[in-house]
C-alpha cells in the first residue's frame, strides 16, 4: 500500500508540475494572435529565448547587424516578471532577448539561423547545465511569414539530426526587459565563473561555426 501510495504521489506532484506550466492562462498566451513590433528608426526587433540570456545576449550582438541585445523575459502570463519570480517556473515566462537589428544587413531567417547554431536544438527545458522551464528554448513570430520561416527551419533541422527540435513556436506578446545588472552581463563581467565556463565558451563554438556572420569591429 505505501508503495502505491508514493506513486500515486509522484504521479500527482509532476501532473500538477504540467498543469502549472499549461494552464488556461498559459494556454491564451500559445494561441493569441501575434503582435507586429513596428520598425522604430529604420530597425525591427526580434525575440528569442534559448537558456541563459546572457549566454544569448553575447551571441546575437557578436553579429553584423545587430545594433543590440537586450536581457528580460517573455512567453509567459504573468505581469511585471521578476528574475526570481521566472526562475520559480510558475510564471510561464522564459528568459529572453530582445534583438535590435538593421534588416538591410540581417534578415529575420539569418537571426534564425543564429539562434538554432548557437544552442543545442534537443535539449528540453534548458540549455547545458541550466534546467528549468525558465531556460526552455522559444522563438517567437510576429506575422505569418516569421512562422513559416520558423517552422521550416525547424522541420528541416529535425530531419538533419533526425531528432526533435525543442524549440517552442510562440507569438509574439510582450517582452519585459529584465534587471538592470543582467544586462551586457558577459561584457561587464569577463572573469566570472559562469561567463567563463560556460557563456564564453558557448560564444566561441558559435564564432567558429559561422564567421562570416561576425562583426569585424566589436570584439567580445
Amino acid at each position: 500500500m505505501k508503495h502505491i501510495l508514493s506513486i500515486l504521489s509522484i504521479t500527482l506532484l509532476f501532473s500538477c508540475h504540467n498543469q502549472a506550466q499549461v494552464n488556461d492562462k498559459q494556454k491564451a498566451v500559445i494561441n493569441a494572435d501575434p503582435i507586429v513590433v513596428p520598425l522604430k528608426e529604420g530597425k525591427a526587433r526580434a525575440y528569442f529565448a534559448s537558456g541563459c540570456f546572457w549566454c544569448v545576449e553575447a551571441v546575437f550582438e557578436s553579429v553584423k547587424g545587430v545594433e543590440e541585445s537586450i536581457s528580460g523575459y517573455a512567453g509567459g502570463h504573468t505581469n511585471n516578471p521578476t528574475y526570481e519570480a521566472s526562475n520559480t517556473g510558475r510564471t510561464g515566462h522564459a528568459e529572453a532577448v530582445e534583438i535590435i537589428y538593421d534588416p538591410n544587413t540581417v534578415n529575420f531567417a539569418t537571426l534564425v539561423d543564429v539562434y538554432f547554431g548557437s544552442q543545442n536544438p534537443t535539449q528540453v527545458n534548458g540549455q547545458g547545465p541550466d534546467r528549468g522551464s525558465q531556460y526552455r528554448s522559444i522563438i517567437f513570430y510576429q506575422n505569418d511569414e516569421q512562422k513559416e520561416i520558423i517552422e521550416k527551419k525547424k522541420a528541416a533541422l529535425a530531419k538533419k539530426l533526425e531528432a526533435p527540435i525543442a524549440a517552442e513556436v510562440y507569438p509574439f506578446q510582450k517582452f519585459w526587459v529584465g534587471e538592470d545588472y543582467h544586462q551586457n552581463y558577459e561584457r561587464r563581467h569577463p572573469n566570472n565563473g559562469y561567463i567563463r565556463n560556460v557563456s564564453i565558451p558557448r560564444l566561441n563554438k558559435f564564432k567558429a561555426k559561422f564567421p562570416t556572420l561576425l562583426k569585424t569591429d566589436k570584439k567580445h
